[in-house]
């Protein structure tokens, strides 16, 4: 019942018994100094797991571990119930690209695709949206009642509106061009093989945009389209089945106030724990922690 193996609880009687009971608590200077923020990170975002929590007291100058963080988590009743951790575990096989180079930068290769979701009043609603691969920037959702080719096409476009404006207004077409040798290179469009993808509307659509590109997934490989997949579960768990969403309108103010936050302010594990905007705009490596140096930060 507390968690305990029986020889640590076997031992700890046998002392209580002798009148030898065992010594401590000892005190944890550094765990009582980071307990009031973990605390408040925890409280105000409860579906992140520790790790992230963790991620968010280094950004607010407190140098703590992991492990630090999940014992006062775990102390304080904090921690997220097994099973639901286990319904957010999805794709845990290894990915692979549908697309043959990995991008190296922003606006190299977006990923798009849809997904619904069922409201309590207003019937079912369709997202579609495009997903910086290398950044995991989310550009904005489509909402509607239909998936076909005119949403597909409205949801690219709602992405290339975004990315022109994250470029102070800078047409896609002169970002993805080489300067020196003229050259465009693309931004290669990744979907599975649903209907509105293989619409002649669509291909034409792309074909007539020099700036993009489009490749399919192999049949049956949800894997290939992966971030896009797991960015529609993250939307899903963390947020949109965290309310009760009577309507369209409601549902699509839910999901941009989720956009807001994932984009700047939640901390992304696979970009090592920096925030999708920080990393599109090159405010920081997706490789390296951003953390802030405790040292730099005024004390109180």
């Amino acid at each position: 019942m507390i968690g305990m193996p029986e020889r640590t609880w076997r031992r700890w009687q046998a002392r209580a018994k002798t009148d030898q009971p065992p010594r401590g608590p000892w005190p944890m200077p550094v765990s009582q100094a980071a307990e009031p923020i973990v605390a408040k990170h925890a409280q105000e975002h409860p579906a992140w797991g520790h790790r992230k929590i963790w991620a968010m007291t280094r950004y607010d100058g407190v140098s703590v571990s992991q492990a630090t963080v999940l014992r006062i988590m775990r102390r304080r009743g904090l921690l997220l119930p097994a099973t639901y951790q286990r319904e957010r575990r999805q794709l845990a096989a290894a990915r692979k690209a549908a697309f043959v180079n990995p991008p190296t930068g922003p606006n190299q290769v977006w990923q798009l695709d849809f997904s619904e979701f069922e409201t309590r009043k207003g019937g079912t609603w369709r997202l579609a949206a495009c997903r910086d691969y290398w950044s995991k920037y989310e550009f904005g959702w489509h909402l509607s009642p239909t998936a076909n080719q005119h949403d597909a096409i409205a949801s690219i476009d709602l992405a290339t509106t975004e990315a022109e404006r994250l470029a102070d207004g800078l047409d896609l077409l002169e970002q993805v061009v080489d300067r020196s040798t003229g050259l465009i290179s693309p931004v290669v469009i990744v979907t599975d093989n649903g209907g509105p993808f293989r619409s002649f509307r669509f291909e034409h659509y792309i074909k007539t945009r020099p700036e993009l590109a489009h490749v399919r997934t192999r049949v049956r490989t949800p894997g290939q389209n992966g971030t896009r997949e797991r960015g529609f579960g993250t939307l899903k768990y963390e947020w949109l089945y965290r309310h009760d969403i009577d309507h369209g309108p409601a549902l699509a103010e839910q999901a941009e106030a989720y956009r807001l936050e994932y984009n700047t302010l939640r901390p992304h594990e696979a970009i090592a724990w920096n925030r999708p905007l920080e990393v599109h705009l090159g405010l920081a490596d997706p490789a390296t922690p951003n953390f802030p140096d405790p040292k730099s930060l005024p004390t109180t």
